[in-house]
């Protein structure tokens, strides 16, 4: 069989990302070939439905012809140039477009999710340091937040297997409760519970926002840790704070940009205007990796000084890449020429509806919120998550745990007969692991 070559060739040279390397030697691989919409498809031509958009990124499905079109055709003019010094019809259109869209001003680019990250809180810590404020250097984030792996992001980053193994190159920033609403009290509402959350917050400011540069935060969902959703109301009351103390407000929208809540930016639900937010991930709908932070003509005035030390200082060899910003320019024009938004909701209202079936399973905390669909398994063992993994992908669904958490982001181009069997192998496997 074909998939075993490219098994066996895998294993003796390529170090996986978040994987026990001799876990998965056992376990072994799928080689992917090719893909088209929602389906990827192996050596063997066997095909697999991508519930989770390959950790979230392909948002209209793969292989997307309109998307592809914008990479070919800047393909036959120029493939890369720096950014230091020049600059291209790609970068400035897309700055342009993504300026309009979040209502904020200059656009700086990385090259991933933690990148943008990285970015995001130097220029925040940097911009008091402009202001004469230098003191103001530490970063509030969430319990439970994920915003990347690399040192600065995981310095705002709570995942303890994270945090222990690295935490002697870690800075240390400081923790607040999360809204996430599985931690309420019985009877408590979400709205209520991030309201208490909120009070907690307002105490912490009181007593040392001179020290605080930024708070970050996932708006919304926490998705790397349990896909963990908060009402909206603690985005609001959180803005009002941060702009009474002087707190940057650090939107990560790296997972849930694009259409992924149900509307094209989470924090529009609470009718704010973050001071940085950070795009990634659904930005060139899987095509090229690519980020970008946006942040306010203010901020970006406190670094236009005659001073070289008071300029921004973070560079890569590809940031802007002309080729990536096509492939976002691709995704805009996707969102700009189809009803996404509506048709995502008329989507979600029917996952929503066929999910019911998997109330009769020992689970909790069913949640949605737009393209997102999360649940958790009530006392199963590590074993047990492995075998429905395993048996979800031998029936042909791709899915990825998440502790005890079972989540649903499929492309948003799913069609009913897709989305129905999604949900009927994942009813079926959970029931024969048990």
């Amino acid at each position: 069989m074909k998939n075993k070559h490219y098994i066996d060739r895998s294993l003796k040279s390529l170090w996986n990302p978040c994987t026990q390397m001799k876990i998965q030697q056992a376990q072994s691989i799928i080689p992917i070939r090719r893909g088209k919409g929602v389906w990827l498809y192996d050596y063997d031509d066997k095909k697999y439905l991508d519930a989770i958009s390959s950790w979230w990124v392909n948002l209209f499905g793969h292989n997307q012809s309109e998307i592809k079109k914008f990479i070919t055709d800047q393909l036959d003019l120029v493939e890369h140039i720096m950014l230091a010094g020049l600059t291209h019809e790609p970068v400035i259109n897309l700055s342009e477009k993504l300026s309009t869209l979040t209502n904020l001003g200059h656009a700086f680019y990385g090259s991933d999710g933690s990148n943008a990250i990285e970015i995001a809180i130097k220029m925040s810590v940097h911009y008091w340091k402009n202001r004469s404020q230098p003191k103001k250097n530490k970063i509030i984030y969430l319990e439970n937040s994920y915003h990347g792996e690399t040192l600065g992001a995981l310095s705002v980053t709570d995942i303890k297997l994270f945090r222990k193994n690295y935490a002697s190159l870690i800075k240390k920033n400081n923790l607040i409760k999360t809204p996430d609403w599985r931690y309420a009290y019985k009877g408590e509402t979400a709205e209520s519970y991030a309201l208490r959350c909120i009070q907690d917050l307002e105490i912490y400011l009181q007593e040392n926002h001179q020290y605080i540069a930024a708070f970050i935060l996932e708006p919304l969902v926490q998705c790397a840790t349990g896909m963990g959703m908060y009402h909206s109301v603690y985005l609001k009351k959180a803005r009002e704070l941060c702009t009474q103390y002087q707190i940057h407000l650090i939107d990560d929208e790296i997972a849930v940009g694009f259409g992924r809540t149900g509307k094209m930016f989470a924090f529009e639900h609470a009718n704010i205007k973050p001071d940085f937010i950070c795009l990634s991930k659904g930005l060139t709908g899987g095509y090229l990796p690519l980020s970008a932070v946006l942040t306010t003509d203010e901020i970006y005035m406190a670094f236009y000084e005659n001073k070289i030390e008071k300029g921004f200082l973070h560079s890569h060899s590809y940031t802007g890449n002309p080729l990536a910003c096509s492939a976002a320019l691709g995704t805009l024009s996707y969102f700009e020429n189809h009803d996404v938004i509506n048709q995502n909701n008329k989507t979600s209202a029917y996952i929503s509806e066929r999910i019911k079936i998997l109330a009769t399973l020992p689970i909790s905390n069913i949640r949605n919120i737009g393209m997102i669909w999360a649940f958790d398994l009530e006392e199963v063992t590590k074993n047990t998550l492995k075998k429905i993994s395993m048996k979800a992908i031998d029936r042909g669904l791709l899915i990825r745990p998440i502790g005890q958490t079972i989540y649903f982001m499929p492309p948003y181009v799913i069609n009913h007969d897709e989305i129905n069997f999604m949900i009927d192998t994942t009813l079926e496997v959970i029931e024969s692991s048990l």
